[in-house]
């Protein structure tokens, strides 16, 4: 098992602070921006040596793995979010159902040279990297899946039991995006409700091949809640770039270069065929 801070730790960092975009290269920012932003990142990541860390925030958006886009009555399930002031979209990296807004800070961790390194030690370099980022307030948070959660799986972060964030990963050539969302503010039940709401409507109690979550809100919470303390995601980005500058020598944020730009089309391009069917039902 590789220590987190041999595959993240690097001379030079690249960051990109995304969280309060509201555009990019004249496209409105959605997560399918962000999720053809980050394979754009991993493509190229994948020939250098340098890692970059991405942060970015979607107001009130529920993203979908592509099992939930499959529910008996995705229709009616899509509906009931659109009704609730949700945007939908189904990303293109592993994991299910996920409610995204404010409070909720995404961290996109892009390391290259990833044909050698396990999936396993990706997932623990982020696990590794958030405990550090929040070890003068808690050492209590532990990774394994929570029961009844919203996109349960191993790398699941909680504090008492109780999940506040979640952990996917995308590989794209050399490069690996492992992305995690964290609920920094809010409510984590209301936003578990959200979710259980959406498979009680979309799948109807329906027999399927696939074993989708019994999502019960009582097991997930905010960060905020958890510790008992406000923490805001204002204070967990400035966290972010405090922890980047002391694993290493020199924190850059570029903007994207011209082949970056010409990937990014072709990535959105894919994000919004792949996006057809559920736009057509908000």
């Amino acid at each position: 098992m590789k220590n987190w801070r041999d595959l993240i730790g690097n001379a030079t960092i690249r960051y990109l602070d995304h969280s309060g975009k509201e555009s990019f290269q004249h496209k409105a920012y959605t997560a399918l921006t962000s999720f053809a932003v980050d394979d754009v990142l991993a493509l190229f990541v994948g020939g250098r040596t340098t890692p970059a860390v991405r942060l970015w925030v979607h107001p009130d958006t529920v993203v979908l793995g592509i099992p939930d886009a499959r529910v008996p009555f995705i229709d009616e399930g899509v509906r009931l979010l659109a009704d609730r002031g949700y945007h939908v979209v189904v990303r293109n990296s592993g994991g299910l159902a996920v409610a995204l807004d404010a409070g909720v800070l995404n961290i996109s961790l892009v390391l290259p040279d990833v044909k050698h390194i396990s999936i396993y030690d990706c997932y623990e370099a982020m696990v590794g990297f958030v405990q550090y980022m929040l070890r003068d307030v808690t050492d209590g948070i532990e990774a394994y899946e929570i029961v009844g959660s919203y996109c349960p799986g191993d790398y699941d972060l909680s504090i008492g039991g109780r999940k506040f964030a979640g952990i996917s990963q995308r590989r794209v050539k050399d490069g690996a995006a492992i992305q995690i969302y964290l609920d920094v503010e809010g409510k984590g039940f209301e936003r578990a409700a959200l979710i259980r709401d959406f498979y009680e409507t979309g799948l109807k109690d329906t027999e399927t091949n696939f074993d989708f979550p019994d999502v019960d809100p009582s097991v997930m919470a905010s960060l905020s809640e958890l510790l008992g303390e406000q923490i805001t995601v204002d204070e967990m980005k400035e966290r972010v770039i405090r922890t980047l500058q002391e694993i290493s020598e020199e924190v850059v944020s570029t903007d994207f270069s011209d082949a970056e730009i010409e990937q990014f089309e072709k990535r959105y391009a894919q994000m919004v065929k792949r996006n057809e069917g559920i736009a057509k039902l908000q």
